[in-house]
């Protein structure tokens, strides 16, 4: 009779198999060829067949190769599988005959699962600090993989040598330098972490931008904590003498949905809607009409905030945030417009751009960059390095300063994952098909395997697989496989 000897994948296993998969399928015990009919692959609810995904017929979608004990037939779905989903797979009677054609498989079905997905963390850029978290101090230009699997990348400010990240929901890990108690390890000593360490706790959100010198992370629960340098009032603890905190340190309140750090400022948001500065602000980049310093939150006018900055840039001395009708509004310095109301005037209090489609935003001290919610991406400010992506290198005549936005070519970029390097004369972003771009001046930041400034989009690698961008000096990257 005609029998099956091997199962791939295994019966009830979890497949190694996502995405297009190839390979499912089933050797028998002697050579055989086509019958008759379809073999279905299906949704699977408690191993009973469900919804069809798609039939393959037996005499042109399925796929005969000789196998040592007889023939291998497989089959190549032409959508992706879904992780941790069910399926059935049948192969009905009389599917395959013998080579002779009068013996008939009796036919057969069994159940597998998606596998999970893999998350890889991939660092790279400046290693002085251990801030990429590879177990080592050297600096790489080209992205270089963590150990372990990871869930999730927090975005730091760009002069910050700490990162951020997470193998599990509700976990914190950090890596780079803890001076100031940016670590969170309650240590006073400046020690520097070239691995992962993890920081208290297990609630942490992921909604939150690192500072350069300091951590503004909500839990779960709504309550806000702080730690790390507190200078300038940077923290928002209302200390008149501001020392530094290193183990995590509630702020009032409980409702508190998303943290933001830049520089020695700070934002906040709350559910709502409202929005809380504090920190330095020399050049109104609180928010307040004034360029008074405070050290525990204060209130900027309006209750429809929503959004923070996805990443900020070294400096400190801007923001940004955008309105829950997709408006989005600049303040601060804005010596060479990079708050984009084509003029270099700076403003300390919240200024709109026109448009009412904006996503998401980056804010830094040279150049801002921002998503609308068609794909297109935005820049503004200083383009001496190439930063823009104009395709104007340095010395080009018009190389120099952009005070409105300017689209970067493309419709697809994704609307969350990009972010401002080296003081924001470098950018790198994600498209929706899982690519990676960077421009500008490249300190090994862009991870392009040089350090070659380039003034237009550049692939890093030909990975189309990466999920999320995070990371400070030293960029940080998810890969899903």
């Amino acid at each position: 009779s005609i029998a099956p000897l091997n199962y791939n994948p295994a019966v009830f296993s979890q497949s190694s198999h996502l995405a297009k998969a190839s390979g499912i399928g089933l050797t028998f015990n002697q050579a055989v060829k086509a019958g008759s009919g379809n073999v279905t692959l299906s949704l699977a609810n408690a191993g009973v067949a469900g919804t069809v995904v798609e039939n393959f017929g037996v005499g042109n979608s399925v796929s005969y190769s000789t196998g040592p004990y007889g023939t291998v037939i497989t089959i190549t779905p032409t959508a992706d599988l879904s992780a941790n989903q069910d399926y059935h797979l049948s192969y009905p009677s009389g599917a395959f005959t013998n080579i002779g054609g009068d013996v008939s498989f009796v036919g057969t079905a069994y159940t597998f699962k998606g596998r999970d997905l893999i998350n890889q963390m991939w660092g790279w850029g400046t290693g002085s600090y251990g801030a990429a978290a590879i177990n080592s101090t050297v600096e790489y230009s080209s992205p270089i993989q963590i150990p372990g699997t990871w869930a999730h990348l927090y975005q730091s400010s760009d002069g910050s040598h700490t990162n951020y990240f997470a193998k599990n929901t509700g976990e914190l890990w950090g890596a780079g330098t803890d001076g100031g108690g940016n670590l969170g390890q309650n240590s006073t000593s400046p020690n520097r972490y070239s691995s992962p360490v993890q920081i208290p706790g297990t609630t942490w959100s992921t909604s939150a931008v690192m500072g350069r010198f300091s951590a503004i992370v909500p839990k779960t629960d709504g309550t806000l904590w702080v730690w790390g340098n507190n200078s300038q009032g940077a923290l928002g603890l209302n200390q008149a003498s501001p020392v530094e905190i290193s183990s995590p340190t509630q702020l009032p309140g409980t409702t508190w949905t998303s943290g933001c750090g830049s520089g020695n400022s700070a934002l906040a948001l709350k559910t709502n809607g409202t929005l809380w500065t504090w920190g330095q602000n020399e050049y109104g980049q609180l928010g307040h009409n004034s360029t008074t310093k405070y050290s525990s939150p204060v209130q900027v006018p309006g209750t429809t905030w929503s959004k923070l900055p996805v990443n900020t840039a070294e400096g400190g001395n801007t923001s940004a945030a955008i309105k829950t009708d997709g408006t989005l509004w600049t303040w601060g310095q804005n010596n060479v417009g990079q708050l984009g109301h084509n003029d270099k005037t700076s403003y300390s209090s919240p200024r709109q751009i026109p448009g009412t489609s904006w996503a998401n935003v980056a804010s830094g001290s040279k150049a801002f960059m921002a998503t609308k919610t068609d794909g297109t991406l935005w820049v503004m400010g200083d383009n001496e390095r190439g930063a823009l992506g104009q395709n104007e290198g340095p010395g080009s005549s018009s190389s120099g300063l952009y005070s409105s936005p300017v689209q970067i070519p493309g419709t697809n970029w994704h609307l969350t994952h990009f972010a401002l390097k080296r003081n924001a004369e470098a950018m790198i972003a994600m498209k929706q098909d899982g690519t990676l771009w960077g421009w500008g001046h490249n300190g090994s930041y862009l991870g392009l395997n040089n350090n070659t400034l380039y003034s237009s989009p550049v692939q890093v690698g030909s990975d189309t697989t990466w999920t999320a961008l995070g990371g400070g000096s030293a960029t940080m990257g998810l890969k899903q496989v």
